[in-house]
């Protein structure tokens, strides 16, 4: 696993207790259509093809990116980081980790169309 020094990993656990401490601001960085289908509770969607190191709402609280296997949160940290950003969090392994950790995704049901909310049980 390659570390990279200012880019700290978080398991989808520490970042599902952040969350819901309010603690953290998410971003996926994934794209438009990968967020419609299947994102996670209270993340913001800034994608990377698009993305702004400026643009994102930096103040009160720890920036924490998201994608769907790890990469693309690296390369947005990376992003933010020549913005003069400093000590970055991504959730190592994106929404696949998540899922695999059984944490609740909010997804669209492909046989009915509608939006399912796994947390909302």
């Amino acid at each position: 696993m390659h570390h990279d020094k200012h880019v700290t990993d978080a398991t989808p656990e520490q970042v599902h207790a952040w969350l819901t401490n309010g603690e953290i601001l998410l971003v996926d960085v994934r794209e438009a259509n990968e967020y419609a289908f299947e994102r996670i509770h209270g993340a913001l969607l800034y994608p990377l093809s698009t993305f702004d190191p400026n643009a994102l709402p930096t103040e009160g609280r720890k920036l924490v990116l998201q994608c769907g296997s790890g990469k693309r949160s690296l390369m947005a940290a990376h992003k933010l980081q020549a913005a003069g950003h400093g000590h970055l969090t991504h959730l190592a392994g994106g929404i696949q980790a998540w899922k695999a950790a059984g944490m609740p995704v909010i997804r669209i049901d492909v046989q009915t169309g509608r939006v399912v909310d796994d947390g909302r049980r």
